[in-house]
């Protein structure tokens, strides 16, 4: 059983947001970061049964942004 998944977000290049489990494949996506939190409970209720639910989602935003100088 797996007390914690983490997750890993980044900005869309066709806008929205991208989440990818780290350690586990489930995938998800949206247009705002409300609608992306429902999107992640949901496919990690459908991936797991409900023994092996982790206890808690930890969500890790990774944002690049490049400064000209």
């Amino acid at each position: 059983m797996t007390s914690e998944l983490i997750f890993l977000i980044e900005d869309a290049p066709e806008g929205g947001f991208i989440a990818k489990a780290l350690s586990e494949s489930i995938f998800t996506e949206a247009d705002d970061l409300d609608q992306l939190k429902r999107n992640i409970r949901e496919a990690v209720s459908c991936h797991f049964d409900e023994i092996n639910l982790p206890k808690l989602v930890r969500l890790h935003y990774v944002r690049e942004e490049v400064l000209p100088l």
